[in-house]
């Protein structure tokens, strides 16, 4: 480890000059990064109640279907851009900046770029919803913001990517952090994929299978080079700071970054098998699906390796628990991806509820319940304010994580069930629907319980940022009784 790195490892961040440094960090921040927070959970509350509808009207189809704006076809795909876009890059950009910033040991005076950055962000998630519900959406899953939303997105990224890099160039010392390694390839990563898919599936679409092929690589580029690379970013800094220990391994968490650099971007295409794609376009996908065990083992291992023997610790911080529940399910979630895009479990579980199941458990179960667990860290440093009531940390966790792992099984097993009853010409196709539904069902119970750990989340942050300004409010007006009391003398 040398010197940069020493200095901002836990065993030494408890110096004063590093704690007086990283307190001007988190003021330089403080106020774009608590604005991303509020939008982040105000979309995840809205996202949740579109999907808690959507579920219901899946296997009730007359479920509010008198008016069309909140048809399935519309809601569906709201609910997943509103997470997406709204809960998902939100928090990424609230928690990644945060991190490199303090990594850097460097307050960066540009915080008014973040908000405007911020601002615009959120009005192109609201216009690209508004043309969702209108109907003026694409078929692409992840593209279906209208083509006239995504220029704001991308001029509001821009100055948020910038911002990024200035904060990383102002940093002290030549060492670079292994969450800095991830965060800075996301940011770069996402642009790239992000502009060609909308210019060949949005803008100026491409012709014949091409859109296709573009579209399943934009999904798997989401996943592996976006959400996951944040996810895991988060967890290399949260991890070694709740426990006061550096991570096990450098030379893992290299070898991890750039097998997942490597191989990140192929995995999608493994979705067009059996399609009308050429042979090599899937069996490349397949083959990097199959690879993608290197980064993902690598990274698990060494994060297990960096918590073992910290059990206590695991149940005594809602941080470390959110966090170690989100690698775990990127290690489960990971090994079942790779295992279905053999041809063999492909021709069952194709066209099921299976794929759906696996993405939501890295979606959710990997990337979402990991970012819980950054904000439970991250907030109270830029609040100087604990959190009010460990009963709704425990509502949120629970919630959370009985309602994903219901979701996901009951998504899975009907996959599972109605592949095969789809690959068996003597079984009625209503016996399938019949089955679909049957799960369907079991994964409302998933939302619905999911739905009650983020209310609780939101009424808890909402609790807490009253507790912030009333404490602030209070301290002002001492100091302003104070400043009165000496000039009557």
């Amino acid at each position: 480890m040398n010197s940069n790195q020493q200095s901002n490892s836990p065993t030494t961040g408890a110096a004063p000059s590093v704690r007086s440094v990283l307190n001007q960090v988190d003021g330089s921040i403080r106020l774009p990064a608590l604005f991303f927070v509020v939008a982040a959970i105000l979309w995840l509350v809205v996202g949740t109640a579109f999907s808690l509808i959507s579920t219901l009207q899946s296997y009730l189809p007359d479920f509010m279907s008198s008016c069309e704006f909140i048809t399935y076809g519309r809601l569906a795909p709201a609910a997943a851009n509103a997470l997406l876009f709204g809960w998902t890059c939100n928090v990424i950009f609230a928690l990644g900046l945060w991190i490199i910033a303090r990594l850097s040991l460097a307050p960066i005076p540009s915080g008014g770029l973040l908000l405007v950055a911020g601002l615009f962000w959120n009005l192109g998630v609201k216009v690209g919803l508004f043309g969702i519900l209108a109907g003026d959406l694409t078929t692409a899953e992840g593209l279906e913001f209208p083509g006239y939303a995504t220029p704001i997105l991308l001029f509001a990224y821009t100055l948020i990517a910038v911002w990024g890099v200035m904060a990383f160039r102002a940093r002290q010392g030549e060492g670079v952090f292994v969450s800095q390694w991830y965060i800075l390839g996301a940011l770069f990563w996402f642009p790239w994929f992000y502009t060609v898919a909308q210019f060949m599936v949005v803008w100026f679409p491409a012709r014949g299978v091409v859109q296709s092929i573009t579209s399943a690589w934009y999904t798997g580029n989401l996943l592996n080079l976006w959400l996951a690379p944040m996810a895991l970013a988060t967890a290399y800094y949260v991890i070694p700071k709740v426990l006061g220990r550096p991570i096990h391994s450098y030379n893992l968490a290299l070898l991890g970054f750039c097998s997942l650099a490597l191989l990140g971007s192929w995995t999608g295409v493994a979705q067009l098998i059996g399609g009308p794609v050429p042979i090599w376009v899937s069996s490349v996908g397949i083959v990097a699906s199959v690879m993608m065990i290197v980064p993902v083992m690598t990274n698990s291992l060494n994060l297990y390796l960096s918590v073992k023997g910290a059990g206590t610790e695991l149940w005594r911080s809602p941080a470390l628990r959110f966090v170690v529940f989100g690698v775990t399910a990127y290690f489960l979630a990971s090994m079942i991806g790779s295992a279905m895009t053999f041809r063999s479990v492909s021709e069952i579980l194709h066209f099921t509820t299976f794929a759906s199941g696996q993405s939501l458990h890295l979606s959710y179960g990997f990337f979402s319940m990991v970012m819980f667990g950054g904000l439970y860290f991250m907030v109270p440093l830029l609040t100087k304010v604990e959190w009010p009531s460990a009963g709704l940390i425990t509502v949120h966790f629970w919630g959370s994580a009985l309602g994903i792992t219901i979701s996901v099984v009951a998504l899975m097993l009907s996959g599972w069930m109605t592949g095969h009853q789809m690959n068996d010409a003597a079984v009625p196709f209503m016996d399938v629907v019949l089955t679909m539904t049957t799960w369907l069902k079991v994964g409302t119970v998933g939302t619905l319980c999911l739905t009650i750990g983020h209310l609780a989340f939101a009424v808890h942050f909402l609790w807490m940022l009253f507790v912030t300004v009333s404490r602030q409010a209070k301290q002002k007006s001492i100091l302003l009784d104070s400043a009165s009391k000496e000039g009557a003398a």
